[in-house]
Formats: C-alpha cells, sequence, structure tokens
C-alpha cells in the first residue's frame, strides 16, 4: 500500500478490560492492518489507558470520516478522547529564534534530508541576524523586535505571524512568552532549556552550572506553560565533563546536546508519540 494508506490513532481513557479488543476489532473490521501498536496504563486499577496504533487501510484519506465517525461512537461508551490522523500529513512548525543559529539549522537539516516530517513554514525572531539562514532555505522570515515596552505589541505582531501553525518551536529564543502566548498553544509549544531540569532554571545556565562545578551538563526539551521551565519534559539528554571545562567549553558541547534534544522532541511530537500526562508526558518512542 502507499504511504497515502498509513495512519494513526491515539487513543485514551479509564482503563478498563476489553479497551483493546474493541479498538482491535474495529479496525479489523474496517479492513485496516496494524503495522505497529503501543500502550500504557498508569494505573491497571482504575488508571488512564494510552494506547498509540499505526496501521494501513486501503483509501484511508476517503474513509477517514467514517473510520472517525467509528471511534466518536466509541468514545462515550469508552470515555475515551482520540486523535486520528494520516501519516503523510506534514505538520507546519513557526520557529522562534534569537541569534544563536545551531538549532535551527538542525530542524532544516532534518526536515530537508526527511527524517522531521514537517514544514517549517515561518521564522521569527527579535533579532535580524539568522534572516539569512532561513532565506537561503526560502522560508519567511520575520524580525519582532522585543522590548519591556513593547513586548504586548510584539507577541501580537507573532501570533498573526504564527497564524495556523500546527506547532510553535522556541529554538533558542532568549525571550520569556507571556502566560496569554502559553494559552494559545496548549501542548503545542515547545522550548529547548540549555539545562538538565530541573537543575538551573531561568537565564545563564552554563554559568551556574560552572559555579557548581557540576560534572555533567545537559538539555531538556519541555512543553511550555505559564510557570517558566516548568511544563512537562519531553527529552533530556546529558554530556559529561570535568574540572577543566570553561563556561565556554560548556557551551560548546551544550550546543551539540540541544541540537539533538529539541529536534528529537519535535520529531516525536509531529509523529504523535508525546501524550502529555498531567506534569509528565508518556512518549511512544
Amino acid at each position: 500500500m502507499s504511504t497515502s494508506n498509513a495512519g494513526r490513532l491515539v487513543v485514551r481513557c479509564p482503563d478498563r478490560p476489553g479497551i483493546v479488543a474493541v479498538l482491535s476489532r474495529l479496525m479489523a473490521d474496517a479492513g485496516a492492518n496494524i503495522t505497529d501498536s503501543q500502550q500504557h496504563s498508569s494505573d491497571p486499577s482504575g488508571g488512564t489507558f494510552t494506547l498509540r496504533l499505526e496501521f494501513v487501510l486501503d483509501g484511508l484519506a476517503e474513509r477517514r470520516a467514517e473510520l472517525d465517525g467509528q471511534l466518536a461512537a466509541l468514545a462515550g461508551e469508552w470515555g475515551m478522547t482520540y486523535r486520528l490522523v494520516l501519516a503523510e500529513a506534514r505538520p507546519r512548525l513557526a520557529v522562534f529564534v534569537s541569534r544563536t543559529d545551531h538549532v535551527l539549522q538542525e530542524l532544516l537539516y532534518r526536515v530537508s534530508a526527511g527524517d522531521l516530517r514537517a514544514e517549517i513554514a515561518v521564522v521569527i525572531s527579535n533579532h535580524p541576524d539568522l534572516e539569512p539562514v532561513a532565506t537561503a532555505h526560502g522560508i519567511p522570515f520575520h524580525h519582532v523586535p522585543v522590548t519591556p515596552g513593547t513586548k504586548a505589541e510584539a507577541e501580537a505582531r507573532a501570533l498573526e505571524l504564527v497564524g495556523d501553525c500546527d506547532l510553535v518551536v522556541l529554538a533558542r529564543y532568549m525571550q520569556i512568552v507571556s502566560p496569554e502566548f502559553c494559552a494559545r498553544f496548549p501542548e503545542r509549544l515547545i522550548n529547548i532549556h540549555h539545562s538538565f531540569l530541573p537543575a538551573f532554571v531561568g537565564a545563564n545556565p552554563y554559568q551556574a552550572a560552572a559555579d557548581r562545578g557540576v560534572k555533567l551538563i545537559g538539555a531538556t526539551a519541555h512543553y511550555v506553560t505559564a510557570e517558566l521551565d516548568a511544563g512537562p519534559i519531553i527529552e533530556q539528554e546529558v554530556a559529561r565533563i570535568d574540572h577543566r571545562a570553561t563556561v565556554e567549553d560548556m557551551r560548546r558541547v551544550g550546543r551539540y546536546v540541544e541540537r539533538q534534544v529539541l529536534a528529537q522532541a519535535v520529531t516525536w511530537h509531529v509523529e504523535d508519540r508525546v501524550i502529555v500526562d498531567g506534569a509528565k508526558t508518556i512518549v511512544f518512542a
């Protein structure tokens, strides 16, 4: 079958016996072939059940509404929420940057290589430095300066530029976004923090790490919430250093970690592998 017949289904509901059988029967009756299945229960006695399926179904694009209707009929009986998507869909990303380009470059490379099945629709920055990077890839770039006195107006302009993008990525965007901005993109706003959270939140974490003499530094990709650097964590990675490392050494090593961590988190998100579970995430990697 062609890739146009591939789909994904993510389901969440109270855990009780029979849900896997019911969903498997629904897919079988539709003629779908399940090619991958991952599931998790927070507690088999009254917890929440999460299931992610990949499947192929001949004529999926034409039959999606039919399948969606069958799932909707189950939703009330099982207290179920679900997401049904075509695997060939390419979500549109809005990427926010400041002056450093390493994370943006990684996202651009993965999109061009086909490793990240998404479209970077726009790059927005509070500085003009990275315009040549975006324009070299044919991506619209918008410079939206931010000062303490113009922050509200700048965010309003940025929201206009984001438009109907599916995901907003803060790729080393060195501005704190407002709670109102966060509220516009629930579970659709991802940040890369150059620290192994919850250690060294806020600004200049490499200096804070050097001051403490840490032997591991890292990076954390997380969904952004109104509480600074406290949103559900998607992915983390660390690198070892020693007493000889300067702050600049840490920044250099950290750039490689930051690139990997954010790109992986964005990839998992667009593949519907990340499910927010309260203050945490379930990641079907």
